[in-house]
């Protein structure tokens, strides 16, 4: 897993593991994206999960490696999902 994406307790932050982050990667006028930004928001409310946004149009990386799915969503670096966010699946994920 990439550090950025890492999360929780390791040798670098031996503290308590943080919420769980969702990362919805996209971009502008694309309507799944929309979609599944709306259903990351509401889930993310109800659970406490924190969440984030990256555009694949600011990131070489990221537009490798996703633009045939977007969207896609992220739970702590992995992947969970792409094109539809089912929120009960999503929900089951965060562990809620």
């Amino acid at each position: 897993m990439s550090p950025l994406f890492r999360r929780g307790k390791s040798p670098q932050n031996p503290g308590p593991s943080a919420p769980p982050l969702v990362t919805l990667i996209g971009k502008p006028g694309c309507h799944l994206c929309d979609d599944a930004r709306a259903v990351i928001e509401r889930v993310c409310a109800e659970t406490g999960a924190e969440w984030e946004e990256k555009d694949i149009t600011q990131d070489e990386a990221l537009h490798r490696e996703y633009w045939e799915q977007i969207p896609v969503v992220l739970v702590d670096g992995a992947q969970h999902t792409f094109w539809r966010v089912d929120p009960a699946r999503l929900r089951s994920a965060l562990g809620a």
